[in-house]
């Protein structure tokens, strides 16, 4: 059997110490058997996951952890995306992430509009294209409060906010500033009138803009045929500009209630029978972060652990599969905040074929005497994983001036 690559990517799962775990993160609480296990026997340190400068998204981060530097491939989020919707951009075409939220009082009551349910936002987005689509501008419906809207011919250069960075504040301080952002301001303002009768959603928010990305393919750069599995379509998107296959896995939602088993399972089958990497993505902890919810974050993390960690050890263990293992968050999502940091995540990496004994647990305090050894540029740590070092730094996939040789 060929050697398999398995990365599980608990989106947002650490953060800062909360005085009401006594001075423990939610990582630190969670009860992680299996990752205090690969910690004992494997490989842990910390990266980097967003350039300095660079807003501290999923987005951003996780093109780094899947090798590509944000610094020389990021465009947008939204075009990523797009990429997952099956939506074809073309050059001139500006892609924007569309939310639907609920604002109260001039106020980001709920970024998510109640965490809507896709059959009812296809028919928002649908009402929208009624009322507000012309031979520029188009809506195209995502999952649950997650929508695109395409601008032919569009500007990109403004500035513009994401909801969930913004839960409790006066939106007027965040809307859409720069150059075209008049046209924004004009179709989220024309959105309240039609959404004023809504009882979940009663205004689109437009964030996220971005041109159509060139990625190289991950199957080039590293010889091996991949998949990703996610409920979010800007992983599924990243992961099918990259080359990657998306597999679609029954049930998962993108929250705490989603299929973590069948993660677990359709990764496992897909490395059996299709492709030697997979990339497992579980948003739960990050979505718990944003609302604040300690309890929901605490048991997104043990899901993981015991769902799909588990499952995968012991998969491994029990038909003795060569593999390599990588775990870590894209970024901290701490409870505090309700949004992203740009700050260092730990990682654990494991090998079933080598004898690695270490000590302690996986979570921020157990690891903190490793974060002077920081691996600042994120999207390095791929390489170091599937073993590749750049051999030709003008299709380089670690950065644009390269000198590893």
């Amino acid at each position: 059997m060929n050697r398999k690559y398995i990365v599980v990517l608990m989106d947002g799962a650490s953060g800062w110490p909360l005085e009401e775990l006594g001075g423990a993160t939610t990582l630190e609480k969670a009860h992680t058997p299996n990752l205090d296990w690969l910690a004992q026997h494997g490989i842990c340190g910390w990266t980097r996951n967003v350039p300095d400068g660079m807003h501290p998204g999923s987005d951003v981060a996780i093109l780094s952890v899947l090798g590509c530097d944000p610094k020389r491939f990021y465009t947008g989020r939204a075009p990523l995306e797009a990429a997952s919707m099956g939506v074809e951009l073309v050059p001139e075409d500006v892609a924007f992430r569309c939310n639907l939220v609920r604002v109260e009082d001039g106020v980001m009551k709920d970024y998510s509009a109640g965490h809507i349910s896709t059959e009812e936002a296809r028919e928002v987005i649908e009402l929208l294209n009624e009322k507000l689509s012309d031979e520029e501008i188009r809506f195209y419906p995502g999952v649950s409060y997650r929508h695109l809207m395409v601008w032919k011919g569009g500007k990109d250069s403004m500035q513009c906010t994401p909801p969930h960075d913004i839960t409790g504040e006066p939106v007027d301080d965040y809307l859409p500033k720069g150059d075209g952002a008049d046209r924004l301001l004009e179709l989220m303002q024309a959105s309240v009138e039609i959404l004023k009768d809504h009882p979940k959603c009663n205004m689109i928010w437009l964030w996220g803009q971005g041109r159509r990305p060139s990625l190289p393919s991950f199957e080039e750069l590293y010889g091996v045929k991949g998949g990703v599995i996610s409920a979010v379509d800007l992983i599924r998107g990243i992961g099918a500009l990259l080359g990657m296959e998306v597999i679609d896995v029954p049930g998962i939602t993108g929250y705490i209630d989603t299929n973590y088993e069948g993660k677990a399972e359709y990764a496992i089958e897909f490395l059996k029978n299709k492709g030697d990497f997979v990339f497992i993505h579980i948003e739960a902890p990050d979505e718990a972060g944003h609302n604040r919810s300690i309890e929901d974050k605490i048991k997104a993390i043990e899901n993981i652990d015991s769902k799909i960690v588990g499952k995968i050890l012991s998969w491994i263990e029990d038909e003795k599969v060569p593999a390599r293992v990588l775990v870590l968050p894209d970024h901290p999502t701490p409870i505090k905040l309700g949004t992203h940091t740009a700050e260092p995540v730990p990682y654990v990496m494991y090998s079933s074929v080598l004898k690695v004994r270490g000590e302690g647990a996986f979570n921020e305090r157990a690891l903190e005497y490793l974060k002077e050894f920081t691996l600042d540029e994120g999207h390095r740590l791929m390489s170091l994983f599937m073993g590749k070092v750049c051999t030709n730094c003008e299709n380089c996939p670690l950065s644009s001036n390269c000198q590893l040789k």
